[in-house]
């Protein structure tokens, strides 16, 4: 923690900040601001020539890197004018620190990119999107033309960059150029922020041109970063620390601080004291336990933090609202696919640990800091850390054992849990439309109540269960078998008779075929026979059979179908009425 003192202001119901990622914008337009202002001091004070953050989706990093651009940089407009952005400090934590700070402010040229839109599904589109943010930046500043500082040559390889008829080459090596160019203009060194520079190298992994993109990067970053005397510092933000392809090779400056560094980890998320606050603004505080729930967990350093995005959604959507609903906000982020590769491919033992993971237990793993896309699926360790890096795992323990750092890991929250929900359901939802159940089909329709066991329990067995083996559970498994089965029609849980039969699965012809399944869940593997006699008793008790007579069907087959685990045994009464 700072010892500079926080500035308390009172803040009355401001607008709710819904994707608002420029700083001067939350200000201009009185957004309510959660002060995140001392990572200026905090920066400024830690001497690194350049700094990695990395840090999960949605957790201010923009935001942050604007609010950076904000205060130190000597801002002209296209004349060569000096904009004064002093004001937008004023009442800020950071305008408590004194001179030492504040002295600090419109002092440095400034060069800042946001590589979130380079995730391009090609290179060239890509390369492209690079070049255009690369373009945008010399001309913003291209004020640094009407003085006489840059000799012809690089005034001519400005404007050529400017007009995006510079080779590749030349936008390789442009941040570095831009540097020198802003130095000689300003008679300052520069500082270099780039936003969530690993983006680009995401989408190019998953869309096959990730080598093509690791050159480009490793050279834009090489110059600008490791060989620049015109550079200041550098502060970058991303997902994942990228180091094995030699993006940083030779930075022997390079500050990582990632989630298990103990530096800067209340400025990326909301800390307990500053959700209560704005839960208390907004007239929320009652729900504060359920919010915990949903949006708290993560843990960066040794400080618990609340997911921003999904607390400011949450607290939008349910102002002045009589039903207070937690949603999970957090579920469309880009990321996500990982999570469903890594269900698709994980084998017996991987799945049991995800088993363990739902079920609000933990696991213990090896953790690599360096882990890199090209890395990401040569081993399940790999994807572990991954899933712990970027907000998907929390860490609740650690040791070190033969110089590696192993960690014990759990599911942060309910959003991050319904998330892995979701995907496990439509993993299985789209694995069952391609399963051949042909099988399963002639054992209904034949009454073989072993061969739909054996069915059944093969397919828990290669599925990944949560819920705790709850009944919910296994009724929601067994529909999605039994959906789209041949020329049948499936109902859950419809009225029939005196009561609710579980399933009904009928011929679209009343002079076909229709099936009741009345589900139990055992105990004990030795009882699952005893409980579907239980379950066929209570479909004849109850008439399950009632609606399905009524409308005109006669070939009527009752099954009592008990699970215990990943074991599922099936039982029949056959009746003509």
């Amino acid at each position: 923690m700072v010892s500079c003192e926080r500035q308390e202001v009172e803040h009355l119901e401001k607008m709710i900040p819904i994707g608002i990622e420029s700083y001067k914008e939350m200000v201009d337009r009185d957004y309510y601001y959660v002060d995140k202002t001392l990572l200026i001091k905090e920066i400024a004070d830690s001497g690194a020539k350049v700094n990695l953050f990395t840090r999960p989706r949605r957790f201010g990093k923009t935001l942050a890197m604007s609010m950076l651009r904000t205060f130190f940089e000597d801002e002209r407009d296209e004349q060569g004018n000096k904009i004064d952005n002093r004001r937008y400090f004023n009442g800020k934590n950071i305008a408590a620190c004194g001179e030492k700070y504040l002295s600090q402010q419109g002092k440095y040229p400034v060069i800042s990119l946001t590589l979130k839109e380079a995730g391009k599904p090609s290179y060239e589109q890509a390369y492209d999107a690079m070049k255009d943010l690369i373009t945008d930046e010399f001309r913003r500043h291209r004020y640094v033309l009407d003085r006489e500082v840059l000799y012809e040559e690089e005034r001519q390889e400005f404007q050529a960059i400017s007009s995006k008829s510079a080779n590749e080459n030349d936008y390789a090596r442009a941040l570095f150029f831009l540097a020198h160019c802003l130095k000689k203009y300003h008679s300052s060194d520069v500082i270099i922020l780039i936003d969530e520079y690993d983006v680009p190298l995401e989408r190019a992994y998953f869309g096959g041109f990730y080598n093509e993109m690791v050159s480009f990067i490793r050279s834009l970053f090489g110059a600008a970063l490791k060989t620049n005397d015109a550079l200041q510092f550098a502060v970058l933000t991303g997902c994942l620390r990228i180091s094995k392809e030699s993006i940083f090779t030779g930075l022997n400056n390079l500050e990582v601080i990632s989630i298990l560094n103990p530096s800067f980890s209340e400025y990326f998320g909301f800390t307990e004291e500053e959700v209560q606050k704005i839960l208390e603004t907004y007239g929320q505080q009652g729900h504060q336990k359920e919010v915990k729930r949903w949006y708290d967990g993560y843990l960066f350093g040794e400080t618990e933090v609340y997911n921003p995005w999904s607390i400011i959604r949450c607290v939008k959507d349910n102002y002045n609202k009589m039903e207070f609903v937690p949603q999970a906000y957090w579920a469309n982020t880009s990321s996500n696919s990982i999570v469903r590769e890594f269900i698709e491919l994980a084998d017996l033992n991987t799945r049991e640990e995800i088993e363990q993971l739902m079920a609000g237990e933990s696991i213990e793993k090896p953790v690599y800091e360096d882990i890199t896309y090209g890395d990401l699926f040569r081993s399940q360790d790999n994807i572990w850390s991954f899933l712990f890096f970027t907000g998907y795992l929390k860490k609740t323990g650690e040791h070190f054992e033969n110089r590696r750092l192993s960690l014990r890991l759990t599911v942060p929250n309910e959003e991050v849990l319904s998330i892995y929900e979701n995907t496990i359901s439509q993993w299985f939802e789209d694995k069952v439309k391609g399963l051949d159940r042909s099988a399963l089909l002639h054992a209904l329709e034949e009454g073989d109540c072993e061969a739909v066991g054996a069915f059944v329990s093969e397919q828990l067995q290669d599925s990944i269960s949560y819920f705790d083996f709850a009944e919910n559970y296994y009724h929601g498994f067994l529909v999605g078998l039994l959906h789209g089965l041949g020329r049948y029609k499936v109902r859950s849980n419809r009225e029939s008779g005196n009561g609710r039969p579980d399933i009904i699965m009928q011929a679209a012809s009343v002079r076909g075929k229709a099936f009741v399944f009345e589900l139990k869940v055992s105990k004990e593997f030795c009882k699952m026979e005893e409980k579907c006699r239980e379950a066929l008793a209570q479909a004849a008790k109850k008439n399950y059979k009632a609606k399905l007579v009524q409308t005109g069907y006669s070939n009527i087959t009752v099954y009592g179908v008990c699970f215990y685990q990943k074991e599922c045994v099936v039982v029949r009464e056959t009746a003509v009425p």
